[in-house]
């Protein structure tokens, strides 16, 4: 009896994922999962599509997010990753996560405020957070971390500028465990922040111990990624050393002009703590990193952009140093009136950045912030950007490895099951585009610009985006490590 699907894309060709190379093909779907790829000449479908020309490959997983309420707030919200080919995202990095923490009396410190004021934070548990987004439905696959800052907040009272105490320790701990329990997947740090900075590392083992319970993953944006870098990755590696679990460097980068070109150092040292334990990182295709407004962090010698403020609004998108020329004041002074704010700073080298992004370990993140008023371009324009200017473009890497970086890599080194690859088997994340003309058009002026070349996304099979809309289906799904 011949094959019949709910869905075939014929004669596509196929990069599937795992670094293989492209081989033409058609792709058969039923219900969530691919039933069949391969030559389907016999096989016919409810829905047929024929992508001769076009290329089909694993829905992108961004490694790197801040969507904890982006996911439950619809289209509106997730239109920047569906336009990229985007079909999981990864959640509650750098210790900020929306749940397990319900702070409803003012706005919460930066940055948790990245992900919204109070009005945000009603989650009293992770198992909330699990429930609204089924109950709600989103566009896009959800894998989510558990967040230090979010945990420290809760534990002590606000009073984080200080070591945790045992008790408070042992709250963190039973916090991430039962978050780990209904759902989480794994613990992020970071040691960055003035939340954070304060935790020792005997603090971080101490809480990270709950997740051996589900073999979970810690993820860090380190203590420094500027002067002291190597003794941040150092710590990493210790952390992941005394817990006995894979650790993952975020958004790896070397920042300020007098770090430039230290990523010769930085990967030599992944890469040989790598040989004796499992260490990951991710990264962004962009030499501007993007944040929290902070005063102290300011240069005279570093551009900075406004990208949101709550007492001025209207700055956003302005330089930093035009706003204090405009207020006759420095701009440390011009930052401290900006507050609460975030902030767009040049910060890397592009050489830097290439290097990175050529490192078999590393994968693409966008660490997009989904609540700017001027965002970062890389919101709207990481993944297309690293196919069509950095692959096609450059020739960096084939788009075989490009891709590879975001979808098969993210899937193992995250624990997802049955995703990031076309296989009989796995599930339908799928993006359909044109290979030849594939880029992003978000730039630092106009952030919010959809890119070129995507044509369709399926979530779980499930069309998400088709001929430059969302479709209005919402099929993402909990993903949880190792199932």
């Amino acid at each position: 009896m011949a094959l019949r699907c709910d869905t075939i894309i014929r004669d596509a060709t196929i990069f599937d994922g795992t670094g293989a190379p492209r081989r033409l093909g058609d792709v058969g779907v039923t219900g969530d999962r691919i039933v069949a790829v391969g030559d389907l000449g016999g096989a016919s479908a409810d829905r047929e599509i024929i992508a001769t020309g076009k290329a089909i490959a694993p829905g992108f997983i961004d490694s790197h997010t801040h969507d904890d309420r982006a996911v439950l707030c619809g289209p509106a919200c997730m239109l920047c990753k569906i336009s990229q080919g985007v079909t999981t995202v990864v959640v509650g990095n750098c210790g900020i996560s929306l749940a397990p923490m319900r702070h409803t009396a003012k706005r919460p410190p930066a940055p948790l405020d990245l992900l919204g004021d109070e009005q945000w934070w009603t989650f009293d548990s992770f198992g909330d957070y699990a429930h609204a987004l089924k109950k709600q439905g989103s566009e896009v696959n959800t894998y989510a971390l558990v967040g230090h800052q979010t945990l420290r907040v809760e534990a002590m009272n606000g009073d984080v500028h200080r070591p945790a105490k045992d008790a408070e320790i042992d709250r963190m701990h039973a916090r991430l465990k039962q978050s780990l329990m209904e759902g989480a997947s794994g613990f992020s740090t970071g040691l960055y922040y003035p939340l954070n900075k304060a935790a020792t590392t005997e603090e971080v083992i101490a809480v990270g111990e709950a997740l051996k319970t589900t073999n979970g993953l810690y993820t860090t944006h380190m203590r420094d990624e500027a002067n002291h870098i190597l003794a941040s990755i150092e710590e990493t590696l210790r952390i992941g050393t005394q817990l006995g679990l894979q650790v993952h460097i975020s958004h790896h980068k070397c920042s300020m002009p007098e770090n430039y070109g230290r990523s010769v150092q930085t990967l030599a040292l992944i890469e040989a703590a790598a040989s004796m334990q499992e260490v990951a990182f991710d990264m962004y295709p962009y030499p501007a990193g993007s944040t929290v407004l902070m005063p102290e962090k300011v240069r005279e010698d570093t551009r900075v952009l406004i990208s949101w403020s709550v007492p001025h609004p209207e700055m956003a998108g302005r330089e930093l140093s035009e706003i204090a020329r405009g207020w006759n004041t420095d701009m440390r002074g011009a930052a401290e009136r900006l507050l609460p704010a975030g902030a767009i700073t040049f910060q890397m080298d592009e050489e830097d950045v290439r290097r990175i992004m050529r490192h078999p370990l590393s994968m693409i993140g966008s660490d997009g912030l989904p609540h700017d008023a001027k965002p970062h371009p890389r919101l709207w324009g990481t993944f297309p950007r690293v196919l069509g200017f950095y692959s096609r473009q450059l020739g960096l890497f084939d788009m075989e490895t490009a891709i590879h970086k975001m979808t098969g890599r993210c899937a193992q080194v995250f624990g997802m099951v049955d995703r990031g690859v076309i296989r009989e088997g796995a599930y339908a994340d799928l993006v359909l585009f044109d290979a030849s003309t594939v880029i992003d058009n978000a730039t630092f002026e106009e952030p919010a610009q959809m890119s070129t070349g995507i044509e369709k996304v399926w979530a779980n099979g499930v069309l998400s985006f088709s001929e430059g809309k969302a479709t209005g289906e919402k099929p993402g799904r909990l993903v949880t490590r190792g199932r």
